[in-house]
């Protein structure tokens, strides 16, 4: 791909015009990926569109549609889309196709799309259509929409989240237990766009008898109805046989899995099976420390208090670490003031 200074101003502009039409989907499309996407013809934008849910027509079907409801020409228009369209017959028909049938001469596409059925086929196909194509504008912003989609196509593998809140001292509850709260409500806030855009949130056996936690998605401030958000699957990792179904809320308002295998196993469960590509975890020190001391967590997600809990407050992370050799590193990506408390987003070395 080319460097960001060998992208002309006007093509970074409009892609990142499709980008945030891309966002509109990102609560709604699973297990589908968010993609936008903008027609433009002689310097004017002339349709835009986003993919809303799976099933229904992709981002460039929609954005051709509003031209074409607007009353314009397609023909010779170039089309922006954050995601290389698809060339094979799913659930819709072939976005390359719709491409090539309206004329377009220019398609600048910012990723592509690593699933095996397209995988460079959409490409292909418009180029044999000769159409110009361009790849690679805003592409690192573009991916981070889709983190998960394109993990599990590349690796089979869920993009795993792990969120904690804890005060300064690193202390995410009493000795007692007792957590209610520590962060303000604007973080409470925040952790719902986290669970929106998740396809399935973890938890452990623990923090299922000390809190009987809901884990629902049910803010009012997504910009998006709360029917129209599927449900994140559950899963409640239960190796010692503590939890039984039906006891706790959560299987009443949940089709809960509850495991008693290895996490490895599990993650790759969730992709093969439940075409679960974006997974949140949610649980105690002793289940988040078994995760990252396995190296399955792609992105921890703090939420600092402005509070020291003391030393006898249980801690974030239960994971033994005998020397600094041993210890688990991540790289601080963002830091952002929430409410009261400080969201800081940290991702492993190695993606």
């Amino acid at each position: 791909m080319n460097p960001l200074n060998h992208w002309h101003n006007s093509d970074i502009y409009y892609m990142q015009l499709a980008i945030s039409e891309a966002k509109k989907g990102i609560y709604t499309t699973r297990p589908n990926p968010a993609v936008g996407s903008v027609i433009v013809k002689d310097g004017q934008i002339i349709g835009t569109g986003f993919h809303p849910k799976a099933g229904q027509p992709h981002a460039e079907v929609f954005a051709l549609r509003h031209a074409k409801l607007a009353g314009f020409d397609t023909q010779g228009a170039c089309a922006y889309v954050t995601l290389e369209p698809c060339s094979h017959t799913g659930r819709t028909p072939p976005c390359a196709d719709a491409l090539i049938n309206s004329g377009i001469r220019r398609v600048v596409v910012a990723s592509l799309d690593p699933n095996p059925k397209v995988a460079g086929n959409g490409i292909k196909k418009l180029k044999a259509a000769g159409i110009e194509v361009v790849v690679g504008v805003c592409a690192d912003e573009a991916m981070a929409l889709n983190a998960g989609f394109l993990k599990a196509m590349a690796t089979a593998m869920p993009y795993v989240r792990l969120k904690m809140a804890g005060s300064i001292d690193g202390r995410t509850a009493m000795a007692s237990g007792e957590s209610k709260w520590i962060t303000g409500n604007e973080a409470r806030e925040d952790v719902q766009k986290l669970r929106a855009m998740s396809a399935a949130i973890i938890t452990g056996s623990g923090t299922i008898l000390a809190d009987d936690p809901l884990l629902t998605v049910r803010s009012q401030q997504l910009g998006v109805a709360i029917e129209q958000i599927p449900a994140p699957k559950i899963v409640v990792v239960d190796r010692r046989g503590r939890i039984q179904k039906g006891a706790h809320q959560i299987f009443d308002h949940h089709d809960v899995l509850l495991w008693r295998e290895d996490l490895t196993t599990l993650l790759k469960q969730l992709v093969s099976v439940h075409q679960c590509y974006d997974v949140m975890l949610e649980a105690g020190a002793s289940l988040s420390g078994a995760f990252i001391a396995s190296g399955l967590v792609d992105e921890l997600i703090v939420y600092q208090a402005p509070c020291i809990l003391g030393h006898t407050a249980r801690s974030m992370f239960a994971c033994e670490v005998q020397t600094l050799a041993h210890q688990h590193r991540f790289h601080l990506t963002s830091v952002d003031k929430i409410g009261r408390d400080l969201r800081m987003i940290y991702k492993t070395l190695n993606t």
